[in-house]
């Protein structure tokens, strides 16, 4: 892996044909201490964001002990990488094996469920065991949040009732989870959740010893500049005060996009313009999967060592694969004299962009260079918390 003070100068030194994956330590590093100092409770980082191992050291060394797992191969992943963490298996929907594996193997003890039938494979899979963390996932609202979460997983207020007092009849610690949406652009979403929470443990009358709220904090894009996560933090804990719960219970969150989204940003070429249009060297099959499907905008900079003089213009993308579909609307707005042979970093792709790439066509990004500069964007450092305006980078800089 290659070091190096900054993008420009990856691109200047490099003159890279294929992709480039830069890194940033030291922001995932600053994300972690803001959840470990702030959140008041326990932060859960949801792996599925992005399962670098390097990436859950650098959280690990920063304070984030437990791991949010959705498969057995994270399961093995985080087990490899940090054989003391804690593991939370949280996919309501797991295969027997994983289960047995996950707790026969590798000292997984909590799991999520939302139906009965689970509840009896989790009892099947560990041998009915009577050390068990059993999280109950319960359906709420995605309205406040980019990407919805709301229909796949999670019981119904009629159906947690029985849910709950079998689990808690199960469970040395009974817990209850949700996920309000990927980017929550408001605490709202939370203190609506937990409002459900509340009528379900009321239900109930069940004694709750956790209150997982689940993943869903933003991180910041263009046009997508979210409040300061100290309000997030504030609604959760007043709303889980004043929960009915046991005197000792614990409040668990699982930040994924949150930690992750600062750590890496991406290095392409401009292959061809085409008018607005820009070819570039990744794409849709690659790090910029959001942006294709879902029309997700991330910051973009030009990589020149003069400033450019031209006004700004918005762009779209195509990416190199011979699909139509590989295909980034935008607008990413850059210098209107960009060209062929230009290089372009797009930010704030540590959150899925890595985690989401193919070798679909033969393209794929093998080299990843550490940089010391700061991200594009940030939640954790007020004089850069909105995307960078300048979009042409000094030498000097």
């Amino acid at each position: 892996m290659y070091e190096h003070p900054s993008a420009l100068g990856v691109a200047i030194a490099l003159k890279p044909a294929a992709p480039v994956t830069l890194i940033r330590p030291q922001a995932a590093a600053r994300a972690a201490r803001f959840f470990v100092e702030k959140f008041p409770g326990r932060s859960l980082y949801a792996v599925k964001a992005n399962p670098s191992p390097d990436l859950i050291r650098t959280l690990w060394d920063n304070g984030i002990t437990h791991y949010d797992v959705a498969s057995i191969v994270e399961v093995r992943l985080v087990a490899a990488t940090l054989p003391d963490a804690k593991l939370c298996f949280m996919h309501p929907v797991k295969a027997e094996e994983a289960i047995a594996e996950a707790y026969h193997v590798h000292g997984v003890r909590t799991f999520s469920l939302d139906t009965i039938d689970e509840l009896e494979k989790i009892m099947r899979a560990t041998g009915n065991a009577t050390d068990l963390e059993l999280c109950v996932r319960i359906r709420v609202s995605s309205d406040y949040s980019e990407l919805s979460l709301a229909s796949k997983f999670g019981a119904e207020l009629g159906e947690t009732k029985e849910l709950l007092m079998a689990t808690r009849q199960a469970a040395d610690a009974l817990g209850i989870c949700f996920h309000v949406g990927s980017q929550a652009m408001s605490p709202h979403a939370y203190t609506q959740a937990i409002e459900r929470v509340r009528a379900a443990i009321v239900d109930a009358a069940v004694t709750v010893d956790i209150i997982d709220v689940g993943g869903g904090f933003p991180s910041v894009y263009p046009g997508m500049e979210p409040p300061a996560l100290e309000l997030y933090f504030d609604a959760i804990y007043r709303g889980f005060e004043s929960l009915p719960v046991s005197y000792s219970s614990e409040l668990w969150c699982e930040p994924g996009r949150a930690l992750s989204a600062e750590y890496s940003s991406l290095i392409v070429r401009v292959e061809r313009r085409r008018g607005d249009e820009l070819y570039i060297n990744d794409g849709a099959y690659g790090a910029l999967f959001d942006a294709a499907h879902i029309g997700w905008r991330f910051p973009v900079t030009l990589l020149r060592t003069v400033d450019s003089k031209a006004d700004m213009k918005g762009f779209s993308f195509y990416g190199p694969t011979c699909d139509d579909m590989d295909h980034m609307v935008g607008p990413f707005m850059l210098p209107a004299d960009i060209d062929v042979g230009d290089y372009i970093e797009i930010g704030m792709l540590g959150a899925y962009g890595c985690a989401m790439r193919t070798g679909f066509n033969g393209f794929s990004s093998e080299t990843v260079v550490t940089v010391d500069d700061e991200p594009m964007a940030s939640l954790y450092r007020q004089d850069i918390a909105a995307p960078r305006r300048a979009n042409v980078v000094n030498i000097g800089q």
